[in-house]
C-alpha cells in the first residue's frame, strides 16, 4: 500500500504528499505551487500538478504570498455594500478580477476614518496584489488614509483610490454632472431648489452639492435651503422631513446627492400627504436600478459605475494605464416633469420628457 493510500481520507494532503508523490524535491513542489518565479523544467511542473490535483492539495495563501510577494488577492474597500453605488463598483471589479483569476475580498468601513485605517493596516499582512479604496473621502481623514495606502507600495501592491491619495486615481466627474443637472432643471423652468447632502467635508457630496448649485445658479435658479445628514436612505427620509416642516411650496424642485437619499426623500414627501412630480419634483446622482423602479421614475444624472469599478480593476493589475473618462448623462424622467409659462411647450407642467 503507498503513503497516499494508507492516509486516512480525513487527513488534509501537504506540500511534503505532493513532493514524495511526485518524486521530486520539496523546493521544487513549493515553486511550482506556490508561485515562485523560479524557473521548473516542464515535465516536473505537469507531474507536480497533476499529482495536486489528483490528492485534493490546496496551496496555502500565505506560502504563495511570500514566494510572490503579493497574494492573488485585489482588496476592495467600499463605505456600505448595501448601498447599490458601491454594489455596482464591487461587479465591476469582480468582473475584471475574475478575467484574471483573482479574488476579490471586501471590507466595509462605514466611513469611518479610525475603521479604515485599521482595515487598512490588517490587510497589509495579507499582501494583496491591489488595493481599492473606493469609500466616500473625507478632507480631514485623507492624510492619515493616505499614510496607510503608501506602505503597501513596499509590499510590491498597488493602490487605486476614487479620487486622489492612490498610486492612481479613478475620476467620476460628480462636479461637472451635477452641475449639467442644475442647468438642466433651471432650463425646464424650475427656479427654486432646496438641497440635501451629506456632512461637510465629504468630497462626493460636496462636489456635487456645489455643481449643482452653480448650474442651477447660472440657469436663473436658486437654491434657498440645505440639508445635510448621511449617505444614506434614512437621512433622506429625515432630513426631507426636515424640510417639509420648515415649509416646501409647489414647484419646488429637491436635489439630493445620490439616487439613494432621493427616494428616502420621495418616502418622507408621499408620507406627508404630498407628491413626488407635480407638486414637489425631485431629482438624484447615480442612476442606480432603482431609479427606474420608483414611481414617478427617477430624474438623475447617469454614471456607468461598473464600468468605473471595472477600470479601477484595470488601475490595479495593467502596468500600462490611462481611466477613460464616459461623460455622465442627465437623465431628466417623471419626478421632475417641468415648470412652464407656455404650455403648448415640451416643457410644459406636468409632462415628463
Amino acid at each position: 500500500m503507498t503513503p497516499r493510500e494508507s492516509r486516512p481520507r480525513s487527513d488534509t494532503p501537504t506540500l511534503h504528499d505532493v513532493a514524495r508523490e511526485a518524486g521530486v524535491s520539496l523546493a521544487t513542489a513549493s515553486r511550482v505551487l506556490n508561485g515562485s518565479a523560479r524557473k521548473v523544467a516542464e515535465s516536473f511542473r505537469e507531474r507536480v500538478e497533476a499529482t495536486a490535483e489528483r490528492l485534493g492539495y490546496t496551496a496555502n495563501a500565505s506560502a504563495q504570498a511570500t514566494a510572490r510577494g503579493t497574494s492573488a488577492v485585489i482588496a476592495l474597500l467600499v463605505a456600505d455594500i448595501a448601498d447599490p453605488y458601491f454594489g455596482q463598483i464591487a461587479s465591476g471589479v469582480a468582473r475584471g478580477a475574475d478575467e484574471e483569476g483573482l479574488i476579490v475580498t471586501i471590507a466595509i468601513t462605514e466611513r469611518d476614518e479610525a475603521r479604515e485605517r485599521k482595515i487598512l493596516r490588517a490587510l497589509r499582512g495579507q499582501h494583496p496584489r491591489g488595493v481599492i479604496l473606493a469609500a466616500s473621502r473625507t478632507d480631514d481623514g485623507e492624510k492619515s488614509t493616505d499614510e496607510e495606502l503608501s506602505a503597501f507600495r513596499s509590499l510590491g501592491a498597488r493602490t487605486v483610490t476614487f479620487g486622489p491619495g492612490g498610486d492612481r486615481s479613478i475620476r467620476i466627474d460628480n462636479h461637472g454632472g451635477a452641475e449639467r443637472l442644475g442647468r438642466e432643471m433651471a432650463r425646464i423652468g424650475y427656479r427654486q431648489a432646496i438641497v440635501i447632502g451629506a456632512a461637510e467635508g465629504v468630497r462626493t457630496s460636496d462636489d456635487r452639492l456645489g455643481g449643482f448649485q452653480a448650474g442651477f445658479a447660472a440657469g436663473g435658479g436658486t437654491v434657498s435651503r440645505e440639508y445635510r445628514g448621511r449617505f444614506a436612505r434614512e437621512s433622506g427620509v429625515t432630513s426631507m422631513a426636515a424640510a417639509l416642516a420648515d415649509g416646501v411650496e409647489p414647484g419646488t424642485l429637491v436635489f439630493a446627492l445620490s439616487d439613494v437619499i432621493a427616494v428616502g426623500a420621495m418616502t418622507a414627501i408621499r408620507d406627508a400627504g404630498r407628491s413626488v412630480g407635480g407638486d414637489i419634483a425631485m431629482c438624484g446622482f447615480d442612476d442606480i436600478p432603482v431609479s427606474r423602479d420608483v414611481t414617478p421614475q427617477l430624474t438623475t444624472v447617469g454614471v456607468p459605475l461598473s464600468d468605473f469599478g471595472y477600470q479601477a480593476f484595470r488601475a490595479t493589475v495593467d502596468d500600462e494605464w490611462q481611466q477613460s473618462e464616459p461623460p455622465l448623462e442627465v437623465l431628466v424622467r417623471g419626478s421632475t416633469p417641468g415648470l412652464s409659462d407656455t404650455p403648448d411647450q415640451p416643457n410644459a407642467p406636468g409632462l415628463a420628457r
